[in-house]
């Protein structure tokens, strides 16, 4: 069976770019567990789904109803059609960001400019404007701010190809407001539309589970594109690709129906930004639901991208045989994040079975997911602590980068319950300015990691990183016994 394996193994390498044994083994070993993981979650089926098939095959449901089945199949058919509308748009726009990313370094260091001031302008500009553009989302409407991001990124791309710093600067500085967009406007336009539309929420999570998905994968194929379009144009061609994703995405969006942060139609009238700027931090501060759920965001998505900085020096420090080919590594972590965008539903649904009620399911599930995620950290603090490096430990190498691959995994699995629960607590009135009142938190421990990385030892920071997910599992768990009486009572 080994050998069998081997020589399946050494076939499949001849087709491989000449990159060292282990990075190979290790694409292979995760394109292996995604394409198992793609087949074993495509049996699972939500109860909907079930009756649906049995309506398509019969006319009825497994209870023998005609017309609710009916009714329910067709809502059914128009949520599809509503999802992949939303996700197309998102996928989009996320192969556009994602091939910005993986080449925006090289291109400033091309440039030889401060790479680490300008990365840092975006970080603090998006801490600056982040309490009060949200506002400006909620008022002014959710497709319009989606429009407005999509103008930015489009002439921020286009200013990349200036080889100035004070116009790279600026670049950076509108960077800070278009990155708060595509992490606000676009998910509060989903979930008004999505409940708009008279779909249950409890749909919402599959939506969220699906831009996990889509998350990964364009990630993948961004790195080949971006890739290709840097060998053809040079270091600037992958951010003119983008500005032509980026257009195709605005056209797209202007097929959307607008929607406002209001209680009611046409309360936007009404209110002001300033009004809606007062009553998102009304409710942030007095709901302790809401500033939990900001502050978990916070912690996990900061010890997230704090990790983003170190796995690359992390490993070179490793010294590996034969390097480190960042981009087949990426590739890599980028399919464990895809592997947990499929997981995900199946995961919430055992979820569900272990409390016995749909309510309490998604805060057990990201407590469980940060609590893994913390673990995983664990790992490099010790394996890259001081006095282990004095040891000779077997594997040392391979042991980190698999906990690097599990880290990745939580990745995409939080992604979807963190969406699912602040479409949960957030109210819909106010989703925008709430959305990026989090990020303030958000973007001090990003500041902070970042500088982290460059003082620090590597181990302390991941003791940091491990420390944040931790401190988010705490929190996430003492939401979960009040999502239980909720839901209890509103079955009472």
């Amino acid at each position: 069976m080994l050998a069998a394996t081997a020589a399946v193994l050494g076939f499949v390498k001849k087709f491989l770019p000449d990159w060292p044994e282990w990075a190979l083994d290790v694409l292979i070993v995760m394109t292996g567990l995604l394409l198992v993981t793609g087949a074993l979650t495509s049996l699972y089926e939500t109860e909907e789904e079930k009756q649906d098939k049995e309506f398509v095959k019969t006319g009825k449901d497994a209870n023998g109803a005609g017309e609710a089945a009916k009714s329910q199949h067709e809502l059914l058919g128009k949520y599809h059609g509503f999802r992949l509308k939303y996700v197309s748009v998102y996928a989009v726009i996320m192969l556009a960001d994602w091939m910005q990313g993986t080449h925006m370094y090289t291109l400033y260091m091309s440039y030889g400019v401060n790479v680490s001031a300008l990365f840092l302008t975006g970080f603090l500009s998006g801490g600056i404007f982040a309490p009060f553009l949200g506002s400006f989302v909620d008022k002014f409407g959710r497709k319009r701010s989606c429009i407005v991001y999509c103008l930015l990124e489009i002439a921020i791309n286009v200013m990349e190809g200036y080889e100035n710093f004070t116009v790279l600067m600026i670049g950076r500085v509108m960077g800070g407001v278009s990155t708060n967009l595509l992490f606000s406007a676009f998910e509060s336009w989903m979930t008004t539309e999505h409940r708009r539309q008279g779909f249950p929420d409890s749909w919402l999570s599959r939506t969220y589970s699906q831009c996990s998905i889509v998350n990964g994968a364009t990630a993948i194929f961004a790195g080949v594109v971006a890739q290709f379009l840097e060998d053809a144009f040079g270091h600037i061609g992958p951010f003119h690709g983008a500005v032509g994703l980026t257009t195709l995405a605005m056209l797209m969006i202007l097929g959307w129906n607008e929607n406002y942060g209001e209680q009611e139609a046409g309360d936007h009238s009404k209110s002001t930004i300033t009004h809606q700027f007062i009553e998102g931090w009304k409710a942030t501060i007095s709901d302790s639901r809401v500033w939990r759920i900001g502050l978990i965001q916070a912690l996990s998505e900061g010890a997230m991208y704090t990790f983003v900085f170190m796995w690359v020096p992390t490993l070179l420090s490793l010294e590996p045989s034969g390097g480190v080919p960042t981009g087949c590594v990426f590739s890599s972590l980028m399919m464990a994040i895809t592997m947990g965008g499929l997981i995900f539903p199946p995961l919430q649904a055992l979820m569900v079975s272990v409390l016995g009620s749909v309510g309490g399911s998604s805060e057990l599930c990201a407590s469980v997911i940060y609590l893994v995620a913390a673990a995983t950290m664990a790992v490099p603090c010790v394996l890259l602590s001081p006095e282990e490096l004095e040891e000779t430990i077997l594997n040392r190498f391979l042991l980190v980068i698999a906990s690097f691959m599990v880290m990745e995994l939580c990745v995409g699995l939080f992604m979807p319950v963190a969406g699912t629960l602040r479409s949960t607590y957030v109210p819909d009135a106010l989703q925008g300015g709430i959305l990026n009142i989090f990020r303030l938190p958000l973007n001090a421990i990003v500041v902070s990691g970042t500088y982290a990385t460059n003082v620090l030892e590597t181990h302390v920071v991941f003791q940091m990183v491990c420390g944040c997910f931790l401190a988010a599992a705490v929190l996430q768990v003492t939401m979960i016994e009040g999502a239980m009486r909720s839901a209890k009572a509103k079955t009472d």
